[in-house]
């Protein structure tokens, strides 16, 4: 089987695509996962790092762009069509699988004009405009929310979760790792969060007196690496600043709290890892969707939510500490993130790519012999 996933950006769209990946190609040895996505996004200095190939298409956002932006993101789309066209045609693709971002759209619809089987994985409780379109073509849905279920026709959805990576999924089978001090996780998604920055600093004002007892793991985004570092330095706190985490694993093993975005693929790996969190939602998130997301654990007793915008250091500090005084409840958060991990979600988003590759081509996949003839090695004559 050949797997084409489109889109990236951000962590938030392609992990998951990383994490599909991981479960196509370790099924069998002649199946291939190919990727397209941008220059610009996360995908271009992750995916090959990961070992998989990479397509790029020009192609730019239109929504909350001003009418230039808008114009120029138009004026784009017909030669990313094009070459979403080509790919296709090179590549030769059993299942192409959107998983949001710029790029998943036009290679997601030249796919489905091509009557090669599609599907898109939506991480959110609210799906994006892009994703709310392609539902209409593409053959399965994939959700993470039941609230997204409704954006999409009924049929065509499959409530699986947002798929983990195989590094992370060591979390689910272990307990923390030891560690002196009550460690903190703190980060803002992939590409960091000056509000979720800004908050902690002011909160290292209140906790001067457990300086010896915390130690901080924090990501900041690469443009605040400096300040964010020299900030705890200031203060006289023990914290490891880097502007992206590349091992979530072993940085989730070893934190007793996370302070993060609720984006759906940090939720998802918070469930997975048995992490208790405090959430603070980007809050020009699209239709406010990470504050949505966030809900669920919520309710599940799973974690606590603050809004940036009523948020103060002070609170924060608060929070923390009487989080750090109640290790039962830390517990109990922890438990309760764990009932709704989804560890299976990566297969199971494999199986209907099976389904859907031998309903169009058979078991043997398009063009599968001469895939395997090509990649098998030379005989000695």
């Amino acid at each position: 089987m050949k797997v084409l996933i489109a889109g990236g950006g951000t962590g938030g769209h392609l992990f998951p695509g990383i994490a599909l990946a991981e479960e196509v190609v370790t099924r069998h040895h002649a199946n291939e996962v190919v990727f397209v996505g941008t220059d610009r996004g996360l995908e271009s200095r992750v995916v090959p790092r990961e070992g998989y190939p990479l397509e790029l298409v020009k192609v730019q956002g239109l929504k909350g762009k001003g009418f230039l932006g808008l114009l120029k993101g138009l004026l784009a789309l017909p030669l990313a069509f094009i070459e979403s066209f080509r790919i296709l045609a090179r590549q030769k693709p059993d299942v192409v699988v959107g998983v949001g971002g710029y790029a998943s759209g036009p290679v997601v619809l030249a796919a489905w004009l091509m009557g090669i089987p599609t599907a898109i994985q939506e991480q959110n409780a609210l799906p994006g405009l892009t994703n709310k379109l392609l539902g209409r073509v593409v053959r399965v849905v994939f959700t993470a929310f039941d609230e997204a279920r409704r954006f999409f026709p009924e049929k065509k959805v499959q409530l699986i979760g947002n798929p983990i990576r195989r590094k992370l999924m060591d979390n689910y089978l272990r307990s923390s790792a030891a560690h002196e001090h009550f460690s903190l996780l703190i980060f803002g998604g992939s590409l960091g969060a000056r509000g979720v920055n800004a908050r902690m600093l002011e909160a290292l004002e209140h906790l001067g007196d457990l300086k010896e007892q915390l130690s901080f793991f924090h990501q900041t985004g690469k443009n605040d690496v400096e300040s964010v570092r020299q900030g705890y330095a200031d203060k006289g706190f023990h914290a490891t600043v880097v502007d992206f985490i590349d091992d979530m694993s072993s940085a989730y093993a070893r934190a007793d709290l996370v302070v993060c975005r609720a984006g759906a693929t940090t939720l998802a790996e918070l469930t997975v890892c048995k992490k208790a969190s405090i959430l603070i939602p980007f809050p020009h998130a699209t239709d406010n969707h990470q504050e949505v997301n966030a809900k669920a654990l919520v309710d599940a007793g799973a974690a606590m939510m603050f809004r940036e915008s009523e948020l103060t250091g002070q609170k924060l500090a608060e929070t923390l500490r009487a989080l750090m005084s109640e290790p039962a409840k830390l517990k109990q958060m922890e438990k309760r993130a764990a009932l709704l991990g989804r560890p299976e979600a990566a297969k199971e988003l494999a199986d209907v790519c099976v389904d859907l590759m031998v309903q169009a081509y058979g078991p043997s996949g398009r063009d599968r012999g001469a895939r395997e003839e090509k990649k098998a090695p030379r005989s000695e004559s």
